[in-house]
């Protein structure tokens, strides 16, 4: 039964590992983003927040395509495959970074605004998903319904987390390093809270998710961001390149398998 079950399911078991590229991912998705957002498609000084309508836009068309494609060949795979997955994964990071960096700024309701906009948005792909289906759990993920809600309630998740490293590295005046500190604490209660008490193991992982993302995106940010800005001033490309490189490798060394079977955990 596990193994038929492993067949089944077509996303990752979380593990550790799972975490570590998660993480990368994410911080892939903010430096590609900026890349082909902020440095091929010309913008116009990102860094002080200033236009970036046509550069936010066509940069999240360009991702927004990708993911589309990329979605409906998971859908349509039989079996889990880690390449494809971790694929869509980065895809829905990058239009992440793009989308909510287009409503932050080119639509000009700001951080505190998209923020709100887009954790409402997560809420309600959580409730229409657990209406639908009778669950969130990841480990139910086996159908095409689920699936689809799964892959709409990630990229909300993307994108928000986004909005909230924004938010807390620019308007709380922590910085990228301080905003990034205060995600990884965050998400240190979160591991606190799943050995060592019997807090909802569903809640847990999806605030975890939404978590990781704020961490890569500041992390990213700190990457690639001027020196008066606070970052180390890196190239974009270069810095997105090097993350790809560790996660092919992470890929190839650590365990990828599908997770389990929806008959085996309850509610």
């Amino acid at each position: 039964m596990n193994r038929a079950g492993e067949v089944m399911s077509k996303v990752p078991a979380i593990t550790l590992g799972f975490w570590i590229i998660k993480i990368l991912a994410t911080t892939l998705g903010e430096t590609g983003g900026d890349a082909v957002s902020m440095t091929w498609l010309g913008e116009t000084t990102p860094s002080a927040g200033q236009g970036g309508l046509n550069g936010y836009l066509v940069g999240t068309a360009i991702f927004g395509v990708l993911l589309f494609v990329l979605v409906c060949l998971q859908v349509w795979a039989r079996r889990f495959n880690p390449w494809l997955y971790w694929a869509t994964i980065v895809a829905s990071t990058t239009m992440g970074t793009t989308l909510a960096d287009f409503a932050d700024r080119s639509l000009g309701i700001g951080y505190t605004g998209g923020s709100t906009l887009l954790f409402s948005c997560v809420i309600v792909s959580l409730a229409a998903w657990h209406f639908a289906t009778g669950s969130i759990s990841v480990n139910k993920v086996s159908d095409t319904k689920s699936e689809t809600f799964y892959w709409i309630t990630i990229t909300f998740s993307q994108t928000l987390g986004t909005a909230l490293g924004d938010w807390m590295a620019d308007s709380s005046g922590l910085g990228y390093v301080g905003a990034a500190l205060v995600f990884a604490a965050g998400l240190a209660v979160l591991s606190g809270l799943y050995f060592w008490t019997s807090a909802n193991r569903v809640a847990l992982f999806w605030a975890a998710f939404i978590l990781t993302r704020p961490l890569g995106a500041t992390v990213g940010d700190f990457l690639d961001k001027p020196h008066n800005h606070g970052g180390l001033a890196l190239s974009r490309p270069i810095a997105s390149a090097i993350l790809l490189v560790m996660i092919i490798v992470l890929i190839l060394i650590l365990p990828q398998r599908a997770g389990s079977h929806p008959g085996s955990e309850q509610g």
